[in-house]
C-alpha cells in the first residue's frame, strides 16, 4: 500500500476561491490602518497641553460659550448632511451612513476639553468612512468627502490651540499618511480629495498653533509686567521707609541726648539723694549712652546707600518760605497762607516727627507740581486746631507741556507722604481736581514735645 507523501510547505487542502484582488487589498489596509491607528490613539491619548479651553479666561459668560457653541453648531449641520450624502450619493445603507455621520461630527464636543481624544475618535471614523466609499466605486470625491474635509479642519483648529508643536506635527503625518495610502485605492474617474485635506489641515495646526503662542507670549508678558510693577512698588515703599528711618534718626537721637544729660546731671542737681538713686541714674546714663551708640550703627547701615546730602540737619516748617522762594525761582507761582505770629509759637512747640513730615509733605508736593504741572499756580495753606496741623497744596492746571521728569525731588510722591503721615498717626488725601489741577490734604496729629515721656 503505498500513497503519495504531501512535501510539508504545502497545503493539502484545495485552494478556496479568492474574492476580487481590490478588496483583499483594501481588506489588508484596513487591518494595517487600524492597527497603526491604535497605536497612535494610545501614544496621542494625553491630556491636552493646556489646562484650560479656550476662552476660558474671557470675562463674559456668552464669550466663554462661544467654543461650545461653534462645535454644536457643526454637530448639528454635519450628521444629518453626512447622513443623506452618504445615503443617496454614496449608495451607503441608512443605518450605516446614520453612524459613521454620528461618529464623524459628535466628537467634535469633545475636542473643547479633550481635543486629543476627540481626534483619535474622528480620525478611525473618517478612515473608515472612507473605506466605505471608496468600496461603492462611485465616481464622486473621495477617499475624504466634504463633511469630513470640514469636521477634520475644526478638530484640527481645536487642536492647535491646546496642543505642543510636537503633538501637532505627529497628528499632521498620521494624516498625510491615511490620506495618500487610501488615495492610491480610488477610481480613476473619481476627484482626489486628500491633498486638501492634507493642505488644510496643515495650516490649520500652523495659523492655530501660531495664533496659541502669541496669545502665550503675551499673558506671560503681561504677567511678568505685573510682577515687575509689583516688584517695584514694594521697592520704593521699602526705600522711602529707610529714608524716613535715617531722617528720624536725629529726632530720636535729640531724645536719647537729652536722657543721657538728665541722667548724668540729676546727682548734682538734686540734693540729698540716697546711693541707691545715684546708681539708679548711672546705670540709666550707661544705657542711654549705648543705646545711642547702637543707634549710630544702625544709621550707619541706613547710610550705606545714602547720598552726603542726608548727614545735614533736618528741616521743619520754619523752612517753608526758603522752600517756596526756590519754588518760585523754578517758574512755579505760589500763594503762601501761614498762621499768624500767636499760631506760630504754638506751632513751634509739635513734635520733631510731626514737623518734619509735614515739610516734607509740602515738599512732594511742590516736587510733583515741578515734574507734571509746570507753570500752575499753587496755593499752599497751613492752618492749626485744637488738635491737628492742616497742610493744604492745590495746584491748578500746567500752564506748559512737561518737557521731562525732574529727578531732584527727595521721595517717591505720595508713597512718601502716605508713609509719613502713617508714621505719625494722621491722614492724607490726594487726587485729581476737575479742573485739570491736582490737590493733596494732610492732618497730622499735633502733639506737642510736653506730652511725651522723655
Amino acid at each position: 500500500m503505498s500513497s503519495a507523501s504531501t512535501p510539508p510547505d504545502q497545503d493539502p487542502r484545495p485552494p478556496a476561491s479568492e474574492p476580487d484582488g481590490r478588496r483583499v487589498t483594501l481588506q489588508r489596509v484596513t487591518a494595517g490602518v487600524r492597527e497603526g491607528l491604535g497605536k497612535a490613539g494610545a501614544f496621542l491619548s494625553t491630556p491636552a497641553g493646556r489646562a484650560e479651553p479656550p476662552l476660558a479666561r474671557a470675562t463674559k459668560r456668552w464669550v466663554r460659550m462661544l467654543p461650545l457653541i461653534t462645535a454644536l453648531g457643526f454637530v448639528v449641520v454635519l450628521i444629518p448632511v453626512t447622513t443623506q450624502v452618504l445615503a443617496n450619493d454614496y449608495g451607503v445603507s441608512g443605518g450605516l451612513a446614520g453612524a459613521l455621520g454620528v461618529a464623524q461630527a459628535a466628537p467634535l464636543l469633545l475636542a473643547i476639553t479633550r481635543p486629543l481624544a476627540a481626534w483619535c475618535i474622528i480620525i478611525v471614523a473618517d478612515v473608515i468612512g472612507a473605506i466605505v466609499t471608496l468600496s461603492m466605486g462611485d465616481h464622486r470625491p473621495a477617499p475624504w468627502t466634504a463633511m469630513i474635509i470640514v469636521g477634520y479642519v475644526i478638530v484640527c483648529l481645536f487642536l492647535s490651540l491646546r496642543e505642543s508643536r510636537r503633538t501637532l506635527l505627529r497628528i499632521w503625518l498620521v494624516t498625510v499618511v491615511a490620506s495618500l495610502v487610501l488615495s492610491a485605492f480610488r477610481d480613476d474617474g473619481s476627484q482626489d480629495s486628500s491633498v486638501l485635506l492634507i493642505v488644510l489641515s496643515g495650516v490649520t495646526l500652523l495659523l492655530g498653533a501660531l495664533l496659541r503662542e502669541r496669545g502665550d507670549a503675551q499673558r506671560r508678558l503681561i504677567e511678568q509686567e505685573t510682577i515687575s510693577e509689583a516688584e517695584r512698588s514694594q521697592r520704593t515703599l521699602l526705600e522711602e521707609r529707610a529714608r524716613i528711618a535715617r531722617e528720624l534718626h536725629d529726632v530720636v537721637a535729640h531724645h536719647m541726648s537729652v536722657i543721657t544729660v538728665q541722667a548724668d546731671s540729676a546727682p548734682y542737681r538734686l540734693n540729698g539723694l540716697p546711693d541707691a538713686a545715684r546708681e539708679e541714674f548711672g546705670s540709666i546714663a550707661a544705657s542711654a549712652r549705648e543705646s545711642l551708640t547702637e543707634m549710630r550703627r544702625l544709621l550707619a547701615v541706613l547710610r550705606s546707600e545714602g547720598t552726603p546730602g542726608e548727614r545735614t540737619p533736618q528741616p521743619g516748617l520754619s523752612r517753608l518760605p526758603h522752600l517756596v522762594e526756590a519754588t518760585v525761582r523754578a517758574g512755579i507761582p505760589i500763594d503762601l497762607s501761614r498762621p499768624e505770629l500767636a499760631v506760630l509759637t504754638q506751632l513751634a512747640d509739635v513734635t520733631p516727627a510731626v514737623d518734619l513730615s509735614a515739610y516734607r509733605i509740602v515738599q512732594e508736593a511742590l516736587s510733583n507740581v515741578m515734574r507734571h504741572a509746570p507753570g500752575a499756580r499753587t496755593t499752599i495753606t497751613v492752618t492749626l486746631d485744637e488738635e491737628h496741623l492742616l497742610l493744604l497744596v492745590v495746584n491748578g492746571p500746567p500752564t506748559r507741556t512737561p518737557d521731562s521728569l525732574e529727578h531732584s525731588g527727595t521721595g517717591h510722591g505720595l508713597v512718601g507722604m502716605r508713609e509719613r503721615v502713617r508714621l505719625v498717626g494722621g491722614t492724607v488725601d490726594a487726587g485729581p481736581l476737575p479742573d485739570g489741577g491736582f490737590r493733596v490734604a494732610a492732618q497730622l496729629p499735633l502733639l506737642k514735645k510736653d506730652s511725651g515721656t522723655a
